[in-house]
């Protein structure tokens, strides 16, 4: 016993003294290993809030056809371009837009994140309601926030957690498509779907009734994720403070030497 209490004694001598450095664990905007990222609230933040709006916004790709079909259109292909297109805009517009205020004023990347998960939610409660011409003024905002997700996730990534893994971080984080789809548009919209078609005696679902109730709770979900968006966003302000306080992005200062 007296050995080890004089083994702990010279050991935090040797701290103090500096011939031992403790190693210190990353803070945001450093470099993170993947165990070290996903033991942090930040981490499951962002994921949570791309798995929702990105997992909300395939149910709708995923069944694009089908809602065509549902509100009584015999083409839907026009539907899927206006999908793409609107989501290649939002990609391109996101991260031009997200850039300029990241540098101006400092303001987090998810902040973008939040204002498109709102305006999914309305989108959403527009499918509900099947008014007359609403495909095609909620396809292309879908379409928008769609790619508005997709492409901030990606620097908020590498800002929150570094470069050094980030290629394995964001796979993980890219997860949140596949569960998404797997839950929202297999097992929710694919079983609503297939009631309601039972109820018309039909292999194909027609009327608003198809694709109702699953359009209300994605509106829901979206609106979850907005939450937690403005949550995410609030928690790494600092982050953006010191990564962009010179206007510009630059590398924290390490405490250790």
């Amino acid at each position: 016993m007296r050995v080890r209490m004089l083994w702990m004694r010279d050991m935090l001598l040797a701290v103090g003294e500096g011939a031992v450095k403790k190693r210190r664990r990353p803070r945001r905007g450093e470099d993170f290993k993947i165990r070290e990222a996903i033991i942090k609230a930040d981490f499951w933040l962002l994921w949570a809030v791309s798995f929702l709006g990105i997992g909300a916004g395939v149910t709708v790709l995923n069944n694009l056809a089908q809602i065509g079909v549902a509100f009584g259109l015999e083409n839907t292909t026009l539907l899927l371009t206006l999908f793409s297109f609107c989501n290649f805009v939002g990609r391109i517009g996101s991260g031009a837009i997200s850039e300029h205020f990241v540098r101006l004023k400092m303001i987090p990347r998810t902040l973008w994140m939040t204002f498109a998960l709102l305006v999914m939610l309305m989108t959403f409660i527009l499918f509900a309601f099947a008014l007359n011409g609403v495909l095609y003024a909620a396809i292309p905002l879908l379409g928008i926030c769609y790619g508005v997700l997709y492409a901030i996730m990606v620097p908020t990534v590498s800002e929150l957690f570094g470069l050094r893994h980030f290629g394995l971080i964001y796979s993980f984080m890219g997860l949140g498509n596949p569960v998404g789809a797997l839950l929202f548009s297999g097992t929710l919209a694919g079983h609503i779907y297939d009631a309601e078609a039972a109820k018309q005696s039909s292999s194909t679902c027609v009327g608003p009734d198809c694709f109702k109730v699953t359009f209300l709770v994605l509106a829901g979900v979206c609106g979850l994720g907005a939450i937690l968006s403005i949550i995410l966003t609030v928690r790494i302000r600092p982050v953006y403070q010191l990564l962009y306080s010179g206007g510009s992005f630059r590398l924290p200062q390490a405490s250790g030497h």
